[in-house]
């Protein structure tokens, strides 16, 4: 296993001396009928990420994305010969080309940045995957029928039991699987303080200029305002810190070309008449200009 991970890391590492190409894909779960938290945050994440760096990508929608990946995590790039998947992963790809967000910090800021990141990662990351996956109410009424949407039964069942046996596992090592759900959100609250402390009157984390941790707080942050869920607790949570709030509508505003998303009170329960909507469009793929990201209002379309 070790020499499997050494040469995956020598040939990212080879395959980031390239130029960017032009024909990179971004791979992701349906994003009206499928997508769920915690992905639907870390793809946005990573979007936002590539925007800021200027680097142009087309997103490529599929049913089995999370099985295609080689983490088995969604988002996951193709860069010509090479795949890499997920946030940190795609920052050290695009590292390795010269490309950085981080150039104007001292080290002192970026030891910073990355104590933040994990932050986010740990308390916002583990509270999307406890929402989704052990909450009774979001598990039945959003997570199971959403997850196996694409699939015909017998798989859809099959693998939603799958993949909560796979979160259960993994909230249970990080400490999260027997939480009360008031700790969760007391857990976000406490998070949410923390970043909007950092963040104070600043446009960025970091002054003016984004870096890494402002994509990634963006993508849960905006995830998490905009998602319809049976309880909407958690956008709530983020609104009551109006500089976090007014950070997602920077990024949405320099980045995503278009308007910002009015944050208001997080609707409940399905948004669309017939439950489940098709793919966006007819190859279930947009470009990285700010297509892809229009559609996100759309995300959460809860089936019934």
């Amino acid at each position: 296993m070790p020499q499997v991970l050494l040469t995956e890391s020598i040939s990212v590492e080879l395959g980031a001396q390239e130029p960017w190409p032009n024909d990179v894909k971004l791979y992701q779960c349906f994003e009206v009928e499928q997508i769920l938290l915690p992905d639907n945050a870390s793809c946005l994440s990573v979007q936002a990420f590539l925007k800021m760096c200027n680097l142009p990508y087309t997103v490529q929608m599929r049913g089995n994305a999370e099985h295609m990946s080689p983490s088995g995590k969604v988002p996951f790039i193709k860069a010509g010969a090479f795949v890499v998947a997920e946030l940190d992963p795609i920052i050290s790809f695009v590292g390795n080309k010269g490309i950085s967000l981080t150039e104007h910090l001292d080290s002192t800021k970026k030891s910073d940045m990355r104590a933040y990141m994990s932050l986010v990662n740990n308390v916002l990351g583990s509270a999307e995957l406890y929402i989704s996956w052990l909450d009774v109410q979001t598990y039945e009424d959003v997570t199971r029928p959403r997850y196996g949407s694409v699939y015909a039964w017998p798989l859809n069942r099959i693998l939603t039991y799958q993949k909560w046996q796979q979160v259960t596992k993994r909230l249970k090592v990080l400490g999260w699987k027997h939480k009360k759900l008031e700790e969760v959100y007391r857990e976000v609250d406490h998070c949410c303080i923390a970043l909007s402390e950092r963040l104070d009157k600043q446009k960025y984390f970091f002054g003016d200029n984004p870096t890494e941790l402002d994509a990634l707080v963006f993508g849960h942050l905006f995830t998490l305002l905009t998602t319809p869920l049976p309880d909407n607790r958690l956008a709530t949570i983020v609104r009551s810190h109006p500089n976090l709030t007014r950070l997602c509508q920077n990024v949405e505003r320099e980045f995503f070309d278009r308007t910002p998303t009015k944050m208001s009170p997080v609707a409940s329960g399905p948004s669309s008449s017939d439950g489940v909507t098709s793919p966006p469009n007819g190859n279930n793929s947009s470009n990285g200009n700010g297509e892809d990201y229009d559609k996100l209002e759309d995300i959460s379309q809860i089936p019934q």
